[in-house]
């Protein structure tokens, strides 16, 4: 890379629209989406339903908004919903559950880094007048908190299995589920099906600006359109965003493979530097362990480099390779991560 070249591995979330994206979205025909449809926006979201195997797809503007959506949808005030102790939807919306829904949360800490189905099983209470009566469980795929961890299917099937013996809907929050899909070679559709509703995101490793949908049946997307109306998300030339979203599942889905090498190598590139212990990747992002309290200096030191990384708690830092981090800077900027490791560390 050019000298003085930045390296931003915070989140995928940081990419630029390729220019190929830009013109998407500058050609994209359009409609007022509220009154009577948004043409590209109908086609963005026809396609997330085929290729989910769900009846109707909704656009968003963002997943925490279609998680949200979802959880007013499945439940009902004054219950309880439940979901891996370390989820997004707890860790990272706000309270929003809480705040919008008037559910409470109910965090299954499980056995392994992600939620199995024998930690849900134990979880769930006998019917009381003293208790709040659960309403939904949510799962989540790839797992963020967990370094990118993918639920492979059987898993996933095994959790979809608790909820209708407990006759519980569940909800997939599948910000990257598209990473889940080419990590493990399972369909979209099959991944998808373990949930009755699934939210997908676009401004992730798809590359896009903006944009998450919420797909399922017919008759809980069709409220929840009302729903997203509540949270203001109505948009009215909304097909300028569905471009974009539509142009990096057509042509950003299958290069995620690559993320996925540039994760593992940066993984083998700064593992035991310093004593630092990486959480070998599943997908696209590198969970790196420190033997001590010192993230926010190693991530200092590591832009004073050009390097961006975050801190995800005192002990742990995260980077997170995208269509913006090619291998071949990976390959550059590794062995600086590495000194800047050995540096803090020794």
């Amino acid at each position: 890379m050019a000298p003085g070249t930045v390296l931003d591995l915070r989140s995928d979330t940081v990419t630029k629209p390729t220019p190929a994206m830009r013109r998407a979205m500058a050609e994209a025909e359009v409609g007022d989406d509220v009154i009577d449809g948004d043409p590209t926006t109908r086609r963005l979201e026809d396609a997330v339903a085929e290729r989910l195997g769900k009846e109707r797809a909704l656009f968003f503007p963002s997943g925490t908004m279609a998680n949200q959506a979802a959880i007013w949808v499945h439940t009902k005030p004054g219950t309880e919903i439940l979901l891996d102790a370390e989820s997004h939807i707890l860790h990272w919306e706000m309270a929003a559950a809480a705040a919008l829904c008037g559910v409470q949360i109910r965090p299954v800490r499980g056995t392994t880094p992600v939620m199995q189905a024998h930690d849900l099983r134990a979880m769930l209470r006998p019917q009381s007048t003293y208790a709040a009566d659960a309403s939904l469980i949510c799962l989540e795929n790839t797992h963020n908190g967990a370094g990118g961890m993918v639920t492979p299917l059987p898993a996933l099937r095994a959790l979809q299995e608790v909820g209708r013996a407990a006759r519980l809907p569940v909800h997939l929050d599948g910000a990257r589920l598209w990473n889940a899909a080419v990590a493990t070679g399972t369909s979209l559709q099959e991944l998808a099906a373990c949930a009755d509703t699934v939210m997908v995101s676009f401004s992730k490793g798809l590359g896009a600006p903006v944009g998450a949908c919420l797909a399922g049946p017919a008759e809980v997307i069709a409220e929840a359109t009302r729903v997203r109306k509540r949270f203001g998300g109505g948009m009215r030339q909304s097909g300028i965003l569905a471009a974009g979203a539509r142009h990096g599942l057509t042509h950003h889905f299958d290069r995620l493979a690559e993320d996925h090498e540039a994760a593992t190598l940066l993984g083998q590139m700064v593992h035991g530097a310093g004593g630092a212990q990486v959480v070998p990747p599943d997908t696209n992002i590198v969970m790196i362990d420190l033997p001590a309290p010192l993230a926010n200096e190693v991530v200092a030191r590591a832009a004073e480099l050009g390097l961006r990384i975050t801190a995800w708690h005192d002990r742990r830092v995260r980077a997170v390779t995208h269509l913006d981090a090619p291998i071949t800077a990976i390959a550059e900027f590794g062995p600086r991560l590495s000194q800047v490791l050995a540096d803090v560390l020794r």
